[in-house]
C-alpha cells in the first residue's frame, strides 16, 4: 500500500472508513466547524448576504475535497480505505445551501 493513512489520517485504527464517517470527519474539521457556525448565524439574523457568503465558502470547501488534489493522496487513501467517499457529505452540504437559501429569501409582502 502506498502508506499515505500515516499522513492523512494519523489516528486512523485499520477499519475503512464509510461515507458517513467522511462526512462527520469533514464536518468537524477546523474549516467546516467555522462554517456550521457561520452558516447558524445567517440563519439566526436571516442574512441574505451571509447567506450568499456562507453558500460560496461551502461550495469552496466541496472544491478542496473534491477538485483540489495534484498528487493523488486523496485517491491512494481512499484506497488503502482511511478517507471514504464524499458523496454524502456533497449532498448535506448541497442541501444545507438550498435550504439556506430558500430560508433567507425575502418574504412576500401582501397589500
Amino acid at each position: 500500500m502506498a502508506e499515505v493513512c500515516a499522513d492523512t489520517r494519523p489516528g486512523w485504527d485499520g477499519d475503512p472508513v464509510s461515507a458517513a464517517g467522511e462526512a462527520i470527519a469533514l464536518f468537524a474539521s477546523p474549516m467546516g466547524i467555522v462554517l456550521v457556525i457561520s452558516t447558524l448565524a445567517a440563519l439566526r439574523f436571516r442574512s441574505q448576504w451571509g447567506a450568499l457568503v456562507v453558500v460560496v465558502l461551502w461550495t469552496g470547501l466541496v472544491t478542496m475535497v473534491t477538485m483540489l488534489d495534484p498528487t493523488g493522496v486523496r485517491d491512494l487513501a481512499q484506497a488503502e480505505g482511511c478517507i471514504g467517499s464524499p458523496t454524502l457529505f456533497i449532498a448535506l452540504v448541497a442541501a444545507i445551501c438550498v435550504g439556506t437559501i430558500l430560508y433567507t429569501m425575502p418574504r412576500e409582502t401582501r397589500l
